[in-house]
């Protein structure tokens, strides 16, 4: 039975995998651990947890992911999207475990009219993207075996989302203004978590290092995603689209977040759900707890 070490166990990705780890407990042996109980920016303490729990993969779902906020808070974003991963890939390589890191559409320009592909020359154009790719990179300095998943647009019934922002303002308001001119693909975390587990299976005895691009079918804009949210939870909040440009904020966001999904459709052998299909689901749980 292979140990499993989640960190930001606490947050959407973590609590979705926290709700699939009951179909895997004759596999795997699940830790889970936050800030509370893991400091990650210390490695001495990553190395002692890992030591003591006989830790053989770690999932990192912890990072800094305040995309207006990072561009003043440089130093915390760097912290935890840079060097905690680094500290969690030296530790991976120095107990031989498999390092799982979470990464982000952020780390490509979004200047881009084909999909992105895993190969693909990142280009970030916020501090949260330049640190995701930092983080990257720190992976690939140290070499330890690891797999690297990058996503969009997260989601879930858990925690801060667009999705529960738009179902409070739809009870809250009449009407809502979102962007239009930005492209890309929502991504249930529960979705992405299943993913996880999958790639765990495919990939638990490689070497190197593995990058996938992971979102749901489909290629939508916020405005598109926020009219979906309405219609499905049968809210009769009125949503009209705006431009970027009419919506500050501080951090640039790429204009096109589209991923090409062929690499882990092939590889990992699963058929990734409709992101429509997939918001239907969540709001339905959120609107009957």
């Amino acid at each position: 039975m292979n140990h499993i070490l989640i960190t930001g166990a606490n947050g959407q990705l973590g609590n979705c995998l926290r709700d699939l780890a009951a179909e895997y407990q004759e596999r795997y042996r699940f830790f889970y651990t936050d800030v509370e109980e893991l400091d990650i920016t210390d490695a001495a303490a990553i190395d002692r947890y890992v030591a003591d729990n006989q830790i053989q993969i770690i999932i990192n779902a912890a990072a800094y992911t305040a995309v207006d906020k990072a561009e003043d808070d440089v130093d915390m974003a760097y912290k935890l999207n840079r060097d905690a991963v680094r500290n969690l890939a030296e530790v991976s390589k120095a107990h031989d475990c498999l390092l799982v890191h979470i990464s982000t559409d952020y780390v490509f320009s979004g200047e881009s009219c084909h999909p992105y592909k895993e190969d693909d020359t990142p280009a970030p154009k916020s501090v949260y993207g330049a640190s995701k790719l930092a983080g990257e990179q720190a992976v690939a300095e140290v070499g330890c075996r690891a797999i690297i998943i990058r996503t969009s647009w997260l989601y879930s019934e858990y925690g801060h989302n667009f999705v529960k922002t738009m179902l409070r303002l739809g009870d809250e308001r009449k009407e809502v203004s979102v962007v239009c001119d930005q492209i890309g693909g929502p991504t249930y975390a529960g979705d992405l978590a299943q993913a996880i587990f999958l790639c765990l299976t495919s990939n638990l005895e490689k070497k190197g290092i593995q990058v996938y691009h992971f979102a749901n079918e489909g290629v939508i804009s916020w405005y598109d995603f926020a009219k979906a949210i309405m219609e499905i939870s049968g809210k009769p909040c009125a949503v009209f689209p705006i431009f970027t440009g009419e919506y500050p904020a501080k951090a640039p966001r790429p204009a096109y977040s589209v991923f090409n999904l062929r690499k882990t459709k092939t590889e990992l052998g699963i058929s990734i759900p409709y992101w429509r299909d997939s918001l239907a689901l969540i709001i339905n749980k959120l609107l009957n707890k």
